[in-house]
């Protein structure tokens, strides 16, 4: 079995104005190394819309009902304070992300491929229950993660998340379930301003390791090796779900970390040893944030070079 990677040309048109950092452009970054002959193995497929029952397993009836009646036929509509924004292709985008995660769970759980990558936009590890936060509007981690439940009767998910932010949506939805895992590596103090150690969920099944700025690789990974891979074992997950968010790269402009493409490889190839221990391989892994387009595009590849050979 093979990698498969979901992605859709509706993901190009979430367009949040010319000088936001959230371009399609790093899309178009991600999916260009993904082309190199290396990758030639990996199986490809359209990223299907996602339903709004999906959705609704994550965020309330009246936060969706609102996105829907926001929508844009035109120009721009701003969904929180000021980074958040909807694009008339915006919802039609969010929709493939929800769908792509959920049909990546499907295809891993059916033994179609060992793993899979989800390339699409906009990330969504800030959204919570009933808002739009930090470029997310629909968390579509946590969405393939109640849908693992929902549809396949999964019960021990894990999402581990090592974007340069804390992923606070995930947190928040994961928070109250015992049978939920949600593990953190994030520059500290960063926005959101959530992700304290002490953050630890209704049963120590959230794990939080935050990092300081200009954590460099030999601190991350005993950070990782110390705080992180023991308690995810504890948990023996039966699916585990990767935020990958490769913004904590040294190149990044939005970030204060030191990560390199090695470091994103390394812990990718060590969540992998922990899936194939407890979760049959099964891993779904969702593009999150970064802004450099050079290190987006390496720090995937390193991420992706490391599913397939696992």
């Amino acid at each position: 079995m093979t990698t498969l990677i979901y992605t859709h040309e509706d993901c190009l048109e979430h367009r949040p104005g010319p000088h936001h950092p959230e371009s399609p452009e790093r899309l178009r970054a991600v999916l260009a190394a993904l082309e190199a002959p290396e990758f030639a193995k990996a199986r490809w497929r359209e990223a299907p819309l996602g339903t709004r029952e999906q959705v609704l397993l994550v965020h309330t009836a009246d936060y969706v009902a609102s996105v829907e009646a926001m929508a844009p036929m035109e120009g721009y509509q701003l969904l929180d304070a000021g980074d958040t924004i909807m694009s008339p292709g915006t919802l039609q985008a969010v929709m493939r992300c929800v769908g792509a995660a959920c049909a990546a769970v499907d295809a891993v759980v059916a033994k179609e491929a060992r793993n899979a990558f989800c390339a699409t936009r906009p990330c969504g590890h800030h959204a919570e229950a009933d808002r739009a936060m930090g470029f997310c509007v629909y968390n579509q981690a946590a969405i393939a993660a109640l849908h693992a439940r929902h549809a396949h009767g999964i019960r021990r998910i894990a999402v581990v998340d090592f974007d340069v932010h804390h992923g606070n949506g995930t947190q928040h939805a994961f928070w109250s379930d015992p049978e939920l895992f949600y593990g953190s590596s994030h520059q500290s103090p960063f926005y959101p301003g959530t992700g304290a150690r002490q953050e630890s969920g209704v049963a120590h099944n959230i794990v939080n390791v935050p990092l300081s700025m200009a954590c460099d690789s030999p601190t991350f990974r005993a950070r990782i090796n110390q705080d992180l891979l023991p308690a995810l074992r504890r948990f023996e997950p039966e699916l585990l779900i990767i935020s990958a968010g490769i913004d904590a790269h040294f190149k990044d402009p939005l970030g204060g970390l030191s990560l390199t493409d090695d470091d994103f490889h390394w812990i990718t190839t060590e969540l992998v040893k922990v899936a194939d221990a407890t979760a049959q391989g099964r891993i779904v892994s969702v593009l999150e944030g970064g802004y450099s387009l050079q290190a987006l595009a390496s720090g995937t590849a390193a991420h992706v070079r490391a599913l397939m050979h696992a």
